[in-house]
């Protein structure tokens, strides 16, 4: 579901519309230039059940923070909410009753807030080059729920200064030691079958922009080993590849594992395998 928490803003979707949006904003677009031009670029986000309303979510929070939410946004908005359209995708993907009475009164104070008036309009930031976090070859380290270790392993740095992804594979690393660069390189690939799922191999495009605001104490850089391929930031649909990447500002390889893991305890883990090293 690209969901890694409860709240409005933890979603993949909602994380990259978002940042697509103030990227538009902060060079001086029009805030209502901006939401047309997304939904008219997004159109296939809109036709898939379980990710649409962060689309719209995405939308109402930019716009609102811009002061420039409109009527028709609001109301889509309020009616996904109201009649329990969204909280009835998350019971079909198997969301806890934990989680869905969590994300009820997530989504009740994030309506609440857009039906306010914000003081004043958020400002426009000077746009500043970014570079990636990370190099090809890093492989990181990080804990898990459970007290075991997990690790993943940065296959590519993207140096253009307008974007600076890092494209990472989390592996199936699960141990009480930390993972030393052998451990790394004898790992398998992370692929998923929870939630909505089907055998994904978990390789995603990461954007820098959130990593050190919120990531940063997760992970620990242990070592670097050599990659050999090379990969393309705008070969979205993954031709030629062992994968079709995603991508997302929230830097989640722990979350990923750590859901397939407690999915693992009552559903088959997945039959595909793909050892790392068919990675670099």
């Amino acid at each position: 579901m690209g969901n890694w928490g409860t709240g409005v803003k933890d979603n993949d979707v909602f994380a990259d519309i978002y940042s697509e949006f103030f990227d538009q904003y902060n060079s001086g677009a029009r805030p209502e230039y901006i939401s047309k031009k997304i939904i008219e670029t997004h159109w296939e986000i809109l036709e898939i059940e379980h990710e649409k309303n962060s689309l719209w979510f995405a939308l109402g929070q930019a716009l609102w923070e811009t002061k420039s939410l409109d009527t028709e946004i609001l109301k889509k908005i309020e009616s996904v909410i109201n009649t329990g359209e969204e909280l009835a995708i998350w019971l079909e993907l198997g969301a806890s009753e934990i989680d869905i009475k969590k994300r009820r009164i997530a989504l009740e104070k994030f309506l609440q807030k857009l039906k306010s008036d914000r003081p004043k309009a958020k400002p426009r930031k000077r746009i500043r080059l970014r570079v990636p976090i990370f190099a090809a070859g890093d492989c990181l380290c990080f804990k898990m729920s459970n007290g075991n270790y997990g690790g993943a392993v940065v296959l590519a740095a993207d140096y253009n200064p307008e974007t600076a992804y890092n494209l990472v594979a989390t592996t199936r690393i699960n141990q009480l030691t930390k993972p030393t660069l052998k451990d790394f390189e004898n790992s398998e690939v992370l692929i998923c079958n929870f939630g909505s799922w089907e055998d994904k191999p978990e390789v995603t495009w990461y954007m820098p922009d959130l990593y050190f605001k919120a990531y940063a104490e997760l992970y620990e850089v242990v070592g670097r080993i050599p990659i050999d391929a090379v990969y393309d930031v705008k070969n979205y649909r993954g031709d030629d590849y062992l994968f079709q990447p995603s991508f997302t500002s929230g830097w989640k390889m722990n979350y990923m594992i750590e859901k397939q893991l407690e999915s693992e305890e009552t559903k088959p883990k997945p039959l595909k395998s793909l050892k790392i090293n068919r990675f670099i």
